[in-house]
């Protein structure tokens, strides 16, 4: 090893996760959602959002935090990040094991049956789907509300072809209608049913979106 050398090194380190829990109202065995939140958000925001969804009391309803937490500079407000550019592949191995350990967990103190249904808004939507791929058949639904299919999707080989509604705001320049429709044909490529939801608005979660996520909701339980 020359003086001028840099090595990267990589040492694993235990970290604790968050998540936040609203149990179904209706039974005690209920299906499962299981939020995603975006870049700069935290676990209260996408629970809030999905306990907006039309029919969502039939369902346990799961926001899990990213593990990567930092204060918003604006209003001090703690928030976090699923992941960044370094270290990608190891960032995406660290989640998906700590999204499997919170089923694991809230296995130990539910009830859950079938379906069970991954949704993710931004950033998110890259956890909902690589989390929908690890879970195989076991997955029966994706919600993805601007953000796009993350690019090693298209080779993963437990993709369970689960029924999947896209939505994209008119107004979103960051999720635009080019990544939305490569999307679409990606997904149908993959053997999925996709339903797409085009609504006014930008970057966010809206009335029209939660509407329509109902719907998909209320279909898979038949």
């Amino acid at each position: 090893m020359s003086a001028n050398e840099i090595i990267v090194g990589h040492v694993e380190a235990s970290v604790t996760g968050r998540y936040l829990l609203r149990a179904a109202t209706e039974t005690a065995a209920a299906p499962l959602l299981v939020g995603f939140h975006g870049y700069g958000e935290d676990a209260e925001s996408i629970l809030q959002a999905l306990m907006e969804i039309p029919g969502n009391r039939a369902w346990h309803v799961v926001s899990i935090q990213a593990l990567n937490r930092f204060y918003n500079r604006r209003d001090g407000q703690v928030v976090a990040c699923w992941m960044t550019k370094q270290d990608r592949q190891l960032a995406i191995e660290a989640n998906l094991a700590y999204v499997d350990r919170t089923l694991s967990a809230l296995a130990e103190r539910l009830e859950i049956s079938s379906p069970r249904v991954y949704a993710g808004f931004s950033q998110g939507t890259a956890m909902a789907y690589r989390a929908a791929a690890a879970a195989g058949s076991d997955c029966h639904g994706v919600i993805a509300l601007a953000g796009d299919v993350p690019p090693e999707l298209a080779a993963a080989p437990a993709w369970g072809r689960p029924a999947v509604l896209i939505g994209r705001g008119t107004e979103d320049d960051w999720y635009n209608e080019g990544k939305w429709q490569n999307d679409e044909r990606l997904l149908e490529s993959l053997g999925s049913t996709v339903e797409t939801c085009l609504f006014e608005g930008g970057h966010e979660w809206t009335g029209d979106f939660q509407r329509r996520a109902g719907d998909f909701l209320a279909r898979l339980l038949g």
